[in-house]
């Protein structure tokens, strides 16, 4: 900064009064911190300390000694001091002193002559020192009242500078001088800036306009066709994280998509990614192996900060995207002040920028690959500014924190691209656009196909350019659940169905590619090829010579191959998930399968299901125990079917899926139907099928539960609104190591406060809140209307939700993620069922 050589002590009090004003209003600092004069030495200095100056009275005293010194120096001889010309630049005030034009008479005698000469040199060092002090005097006041300027400028109640440089100016006029390069190279700096944060912050909140009344060209602060700026998608998911509305959300996320398509379509696609908190295609198995530890020592080694410094306040906010926050924001209010806090245009985050980072972490492997990663880590903190580190975390954690769920990106692109089409003659409705957005994106799971695609034909033609393609899983079809097998006769009236077993194991999609390539992918279109090696193997043998490609939706089961039985789903799971050898195999499966989708190039999705059938029993034979087709039976006699369910629950299966064969029967990928029904084993009691729920929050045990949770509260989760409703608490059905086992796993997912999206009773006190993250499959005694819970809340009741009574936990649902736990609609129409058996129930009561 300065180069002040003496004394050492005043340069360290003077950096200790620099940190103090980080926290402290510069003008107070000011009056009130003491330096020691600049032209004492150190012990001088400590001995003064008993009267303290600030800084002012100390640049203002030295000002007028020095000036006082000239002038009683101008008046005596010039034989009495070796007098020098005045400096003109700093390299002369720290250079040789000038000779003077008078030299000093010599004496005669030697003794006196070396005497002299020596406190000739004296003086003149004295005189060289005390121009040194006036020049950093003067430099160290300019900088003072810069600094004073950028804290305090605009503020028309703070006082006013002190007029400090007035005398050091007159009598130092060659000083100044020389420090007027510096403040006009400060100024090129400050013009070579980014733009004003201010400027940016206000530019964004434009987002929070309705489409109709939104302009991109607003909200945009950088210039068409440069690459979009991170901290507009920082800015934008910040506005999101302040609201609960899914209106709003949906607005502000599509005017981010439009803003890009109108500046830089290009970045469309990365943005679309990020605001997905996505890297790539779920089935692509990319994953980030990023842990919490990584980012803490990252944080750390990014901002100066040791690891306990940053867990410690982690456990204070409980989150660690706050935490980067909070640590650049202190970094820079130092870095400002010292006068580095500007950064150019060309170390700015840019979207593509962070995601082709992401991508680049996500790919390194081998020795060093950790550290490796945490330096890209580092990187991007360093570069990050505002509320960009806060993001940056969350998306590394993959945890965004703001309900932002990828149902709403899909509905937000949609919106965006019809509001960029309003020129065109042909144009879809908002409604309109994002259902086929949503199915096209059911089909085809791949940002990299349909974003750009949607760029060049538009929403309309969307369908035609992105269709089921071989390797990409499509969203399985689901079946909604029913009570009874006279409930199934009166939907399927006058409709030809099948009955096939329910397994219980692990939904699965096999993708046998030309090359004979086989790929298996789970319900959530994870890639599951690795845990089901003998599965791989296995194609070979049951496909038939003329099948070349095929897509076979099917379950995996766990299968005892000597007892020719299939085994519980709690064997299937204790399975490793990843690099699984097939010499090291000690849970054998059975596949079953019951669909087709695709065959020797030819998809079938919009074949009704009699057809698929067809094919899926002429292209494959069964192996027993290795591969066999779904038992099923096409029948319309109730006494029949009810005994083909008890065959089911006997064979160890959960119950039936009722299919309709050609009315309504095509393949509707990632829906729910009415054309497909589940009626399980337990459809006898009063809630017919069980219920997957999210543990939002807890409460601590007490007593034999100390230590632990002693109970959770569990929600479902609305779709159309994309939030929790809170449904019980549960504290049954636990066994002291899985109570024990399911809050160590709680205990990482604790957050400081319920999230926007959580929908709760204002009387329920929970004493921690979780992040949606587990899925607990419960089963209830029966569901009731309740003033506490906000379960379907205005789907029966107006002003009441539904809860269960008697709850208990069956089992952790590891194939699900909390988005697609049960719905309040689904909570709805369990309530309305449960109603009808129990009008039904008393109705023969009274005629018996």
């Amino acid at each position: 900064m300065f180069l002040i050589r003496s004394p050492p002590l005043s340069f360290s009090l003077f950096l200790r009064c620099q940190r103090a004003s980080l926290h402290t209003p510069f003008s107070k600092t000011l009056n009130s911190t003491y330096v020691p004069p600049l032209g004492l030495s150190a012990s001088a200095a400590m001995s003064s300390s008993a009267g303290k100056r600030s800084i002012n009275d100390v640049l203002m005293g030295n000002a007028r000694a020095a000036a006082a010194a000239k002038k009683s120096n101008k008046g005596a001889p010039s034989s009495s001091s070796s007098q020098t010309k005045k400096v003109k630049t700093l390299e002369q005030c720290f250079g040789a002193k000038e000779k003077s034009k008078e030299e000093p008479p010599i004496s005669d005698k030697p003794e006196e002559m070396a005497v002299e000469k020596a406190e000739n040199v004296k003086r003149e060092e004295m005189a060289v020192e005390e121009d040194k002090d006036l020049v950093v005097e003067a430099e160290l006041k300019g900088a003072l009242k810069k600094k004073v300027n950028s804290m305090e400028s605009g503020n028309s109640s703070s006082p006013k500078k002190p007029k400090t440089l007035a005398a050091c100016s007159k009598s130092n006029n060659a000083q100044e001088k020389t420090l007027k390069p510096c403040k006009e190279e400060k100024k090129t700096q400050d013009q070579d800036a980014e733009t004003d944060p201010v400027d940016e912050k206000k530019a964004s909140l434009e987002l929070k306009k309705k489409g109709e009344n939104f302009d991109p060209k607003k909200a945009a602060f950088w210039k068409p066709g440069e690459p979009v700026p991170f901290r507009f998608l920082a800015y934008a998911l910040d506005l999101i994280s302040n609201e609960s509305g899914r209106i709003v959300i949906t607005e502000i996320l599509s005017n981010v998509f439009r803003t890009v398509m109108a500046t830089t379509p290009g970045d469309l696609l990365a943005t679309v990614y990020l605001a997905a908190n996505r890297i790539a295609p779920p089935h692509e198995g990319i994953e980030l192996g990023i842990g919490d530890a990584a980012l803490i020592k990252a944080l750390g080694e990014a901002y100066g900060r040791n690891d306990d410094q940053v867990k410690k306040q982690l456990k204070e906010l409980g989150d660690l995207g706050l935490v980067a926050k909070m640590s650049r924001s202190s970094q820079g209010r130092m870095l400002s002040y010292f006068g580095n806090s500007q950064k150019k245009k060309s170390q700015n985050l840019t979207i593509t920028k962070v995601l082709d980072t992401f991508r680049t972490i996500a790919k390194e492997s081998g020795k060093d690959s950790q550290n490796k990663k945490r330096e890209h880590i580092k990187a991007l903190l360093v570069a990050a500014t505002d509320c960009e580190p806060q993001y940056i975390i969350r998306l590394l954690q993959s945890k965004m924190r703001i309900g932002l769920a990828e149902k709403t990106v899909l509905v937000a692109l949609a919106q965006a691209s019809v509001y960029s089409e309003k020129s065109s003659k042909n144009q879809a409705s908002l409604d309109e656009a994002a259902g086929i957005i949503k199915q096209v994106y059911s089909v085809l799971p791949i940002y990299d196909k349909i974003v750009p695609e949607l760029l060049k034909v538009g929403v309309l033609k969307l369908q035609e350019a992105c269709d089921f393609s071989l390797g990409v899983p499509v969203g399985p079809m689901l079946a909604k659940p029913t009570k009874a097998v006279s409930e199934i006769l009166d939907k399927f009236q006058g409709t030809e169905f099948t009955c096939e077993y329910k397994y219980d194991g692990e939904r699965a999609q096999i993708h046998c590619m030309e090359d004979g390539t086989v790929e298996i992918y789970s319900r959530n279109a994870e890639r599951n090829t690795g845990k089901y090696p003998d599965v791989v193997n296995a194609v070979s043998r049951f496909k038939k010579p003329t099948v070349k490609t095929f897509v076979l939706d099917c379950e995996i089961v766990a299968y005892d191959q000597e007892k020719h039985r299939i085994l519980p789903f709690q064997v299937l799971s204790t399975r490793a998930r990843k690099g699984v050898v097939i010499s090291d195999i000690k849970v054998t499966v059975c596949t079953f399968g019951f669909d087709i989708l695709y065959l020797n190039g030819q998809p079938l999705l919009q074949e009704p299901l009699k057809v698929r059938r067809e094919h899926l029993y002429s292209s494959f034979e069964e192996i027993p125990g290795i591969f066999q087709f779904a038992t099923a039976i096409t029948s319309h006699d109730l006494e029949e079917i009810q005994k083909f369910l008890e065959t089911a629950v006997n064979s160890s299966c959960e119950g039936l899926i009722i299919k309709t064969m050609d009315k309504d029967a095509t393949y509707e990928p990632a829906k729910r139907s009415n054309n497909w029904l589940k009626l399980k084993k337990d459809y006898m009691d009063s809630v017919g099928d069980s219920l997957d729920l999210v543990p939002i929050a807890a409460f601590h045990g007490r007593g034999k539960r100390t230590g632990v949770y002693g109970s959770f509260l569990l929600a479902c989760y609305d779709e159309q609104n994309e939030e929790y409703q809170t449904i019980c608490n549960i504290g049954t059905g636990f066994s002291e190591a899985q109570l024990e086992e399911r809050s160590a796993s709680l205990r990482s997912k604790v957050i400081s406060k319920p999230k926007a999206y959580y929908r709760y009773a204002d009387t329920m006190n929970p004493d921690v809140w979780f992040e949606p993250s587990e899925v607990w499959e419960v089963k209830a005694a029966d569901l009731s209307i309740s003033p506490v819970h906000r379960a379907a809340n205005g789907i029966v009741d107006p002003n009441k939700g539904i809860s269960l009574r008697f709850p208990r936990l069956l089992r952790v649902r590891d194939d699900k993620n909390p988005e697609q736990a049960t719905t309040s609609d689904q909570v709805a129409d369990m309530y309305r069922a449960q109603k009808i058996n129990h009008a039904n129930d008393n109705d023969d009561e009274d005629d018996d």
